[in-house]
C-alpha cells in the first residue's frame, strides 16, 4: 500500500528540491511507469534504470525522452531496438564493445568512487572515454554512485564521505568531458553538491532505513498484513521473507517490537492487544526489494482505495 497524502509529499518535496534535470529519478525504488508518469508531471523527464527491463518498460509507455541504464552489460541489442533516446554505463573495453555492437549511440563512463561494484579506477576514465569515441559513441560525461555513502546515520559523516567520492568523480570528469556528472541517492540528495544530475529513487516511497537520516520524506509505502495467530508473548502476521526486502534488516511495525521474520510469517511483540484478524501495516527497511515481490500497489487515503499502481517494471 502506497500512502496518498506521503507520497503526494515525497513528490513536492524533491521536486522543490531539485527541479526538472537536477534529478534523474532511479525507477529501480518503485518499478512502476505509473509512479514515474508521476515524476514526469513535476518536471523530470530523464531517468535512471537498473535494468534493461527497466528501460524496455519506460520506452514502451512513452517516457523514453532520456534513458540512462546505470549498469554494465554485456549484450546491448534489446536497448538498441528502443525507440528512445538509450545512454549505458560503460567501465571496460568489453561492455564499450558490448555498446558499439549493440546499436547504443551514447555512454557515460561509469567510475568507481569507494563502492566496490562497478565502475573504472578513476585514473582510467580518460583512457575509456578515448576508446568509447574512437568506437563512434558519444560520451555524455561520467557517473558514479557513492553508496557505501548514502545511507550514513551521521549526517557530517555522508557530507565529509560524499565529498571524498565526488572529488574522485570531478578528476575523472575533466579529463573525460561531456555535460554530465550524475551521481547520489536519497541519502544525500542534498548534500551532493558536485553532480549535475542526481540519481534518487528510494525518496518517493521511502523505508525504514531512509527513515533514521531524518530526511524530509515520509514513509509511503507498507505491506498490509493480517494477524493470524496470537499468543501471550507476541503475535504472528502472514508476511515475511518472501514479501518484504531483508539486507537493511527487519521491518517495523507500529505499536510493535519485530522479533525475526520468517518465509511467511513476522514475529512481533505488541504494546497493545492484537486481536485475529486484525490488520496491521509493515514497513520494510529497503523498499526497492520489497516493491520487486509484489505485483500492484495500492494508493490508499485512510480505508479508501483511490488507484491500482502495477509494478511494470520487474524482471530483467
Amino acid at each position: 500500500m502506497v500512502d496518498a497524502a506521503a507520497l503526494e509529499h515525497n513528490l513536492a518535496t524533491m521536486s522543490a528540491a531539485l527541479p526538472g534535470a537536477r534529478l534523474r529519478p532511479h525507477v529501480k525504488a518503485h518499478k512502476s511507469t505509473a509512479l514515474a508518469r508521476r515524476q514526469a508531471a513535476r518536471g523530470h523527464r530523464a531517468f535512471t534504470c537498473a535494468t534493461i527491463r527497466e528501460m524496455e518498460g519506460m520506452s514502451s509507455a512513452g517516457l523514453g525522452d532520456d534513458l540512462l541504464l546505470a549498469n554494465e552489460v554485456l549484450d546491448a541489442r534489446r536497448l538498441g531496438r528502443l525507440d528512445a533516446r538509450v545512454t549505458v554505463a560503460v567501465d571496460s573495453e568489453a561492455t564499450i564493445d558490448a555498446a558499439a555492437r549493440g546499436g547504443i549511440r551514447e555512454v557515460l563512463i561509469d567510475v568507481n568512487v569507494g563502492l566496490p561494484r562497478c565502475g573504472c579506477a578513476p585514473q582510467d576514465a580518460a583512457r575509456l572515454a578515448d576508446a568509447a569515441r574512437a568506437r563512434g559513441l558519444e560520451v555524455r560525461g561520467v557517473m558514479g554512485y557513492e553508496g557505501h555513502v548514502v545511507g550514513l546515520d551521521d549526517r557530517e559523516t555522508r557530507v565529509r564521505k560524499t565529498e571524498e567520492a565526488m572529488l574522485l568523480l570531478v578528476a575523472a570528469h575533466r579529463q573525460v568531458g561531456g555535460e554530465l556528472v550524475s551521481a547520489g541517492g536519497t541519502g544525500n540528495y542534498d548534500l551532493n553538491r558536485w553532480a549535475t544530475e542526481i540519481q534518487a529513487g528510494s525518496y518517493v516511497l521511502m523505508d525504514t532505513a531512509y527513515a533514521r537520516l531524518g530526511l524530509p520524506f515520509r514513509q509511503a509505502l507498507a505491506v498490509l498484513a493480517t494477524v493470524i495467530s496470537v499468543s501471550k508473548a507476541y503475535v504472528v502476521v502472514n508476511c515475511g521473507l518472501k514479501a518484504l526486502g531483508m539486507d537493511h534488516g527487519n521491518p517495523a511495525i507500529d505499536g510493535g517490537r519485530v522479533w525475526f521474520c520468517s518465509d511467511e510469517h513476522t514475529t512481533f511483540s505488541a504494546e497493545a492487544p492484537v486481536k485475529l484478524g486484525e490488520q496491521v501495516r509493515v514497513r520494510p527497511a529497503h523498499v526497492d526489494p520489497t516493491v520487486a515481490y509484489h505485483e500492484r500497489m495500492y494508493v490508499v487515503s485512510g480505508e479508501d482505495v483511490l488507484d491500482s499502481l502495477e509494478v511494470d517494471l520487474r524482471g530483467w
